[in-house]
């Protein structure tokens, strides 16, 4: 079960799973366009308004960041990268069989004169969490070759990052 649903969460479509869903169509028909909008959400299209003014440079994948029941962040591993390998950041692959998806697991990082720059999302001595300062620092994201598989009517919340260029297609 899902976020507290008390039925059974294979039964009804959450609306975590609609938004993925959405995103999905979105990053699969990629088209510009110049609308600006006043509050971003993840069901804008298209790709690339999720900045206002909406950007002018090509975007291939929609960042988000799915919530736990308990409103923690949830992560995955990817292989390591200057001692980082936990994200909280994902872009879609599929979705399928009623609400699961497969994830792209995203590297955070930041931009340090134009170079990319890892970010390690669990520094510090704690080992068992995200450090949400930390995660105050990415601005660039890339894409991993790893994925994981989930149930999206286990998370409680997304929220839509950004809309950036990973080269996923090139």
């Amino acid at each position: 079960m899902g976020c507290g649903r008390n039925s059974d969460s294979r039964s009804n479509s959450g609306c975590v799973c609609d938004v993925v869903r959405a995103i999905k169509d979105i990053q699969d028909n990629a088209v510009l366009d110049d609308e600006c909008v006043d509050c971003p959400s993840c069901f804008l299209e298209p790709l690339g308004s999720l900045v206002s003014p909406a950007r002018r440079d090509r975007a291939d994948t929609r960042v988000f960041v799915l919530k736990n029941a308990d409103g923690s962040p949830f992560h995955a591993f990817f292989s390591g990268e200057n001692n980082a390998c936990v994200s909280i950041f994902f872009r879609v692959e599929d979705v399928f069989d009623n609400c699961c998806a497969t994830l792209r697991v995203l590297i955070p990082g930041r931009s340090d004169d134009g170079r990319f720059m890892p970010v390690n999302l669990v520094a510090g001595g704690d080992r068992c969490c995200i450090n949400l300062e930390r995660v105050c620092q990415v601005n660039r994201f890339r894409a991993t070759n790893d994925c994981i598989t989930v149930d999206l009517n286990c998370f409680c919340a997304i929220q839509c990052i950004a809309d950036v260029d990973l080269g996923i297609c090139d």
